[in-house]
């Protein structure tokens, strides 16, 4: 088998640099981000309880029009 080459301390240097910038452009925009999803989280509920609000009582408005003596 051959050996592994000696890779350049300037390419190590690189890469490494790379990934910490990475990760900290990563950790910024998670912390950008994340208020932004926890409001359209909170707009979302708020909507799905209104809308469940109008279907009870359009299946309530629905039912009590079925019951009637007139038949």
């Amino acid at each position: 088998m051959i050996p592994p080459v000696e890779v350049s301390p300037l390419i190590k240097v690189t890469r490494y640099s790379a990934l910490l910038l990475g990760m900290i452009y990563g950790k910024k925009r998670y912390d950008y981000l994340k208020p932004v999803a926890a409001e359209e989280r909170r707009i979302e509920e708020e909507e799905k309880k209104k809308r469940e609000e109008m279907e009870r009582i359009a299946k309530a408005l629905a039912e009590a029009s079925e019951d009637t003596i007139l038949k």
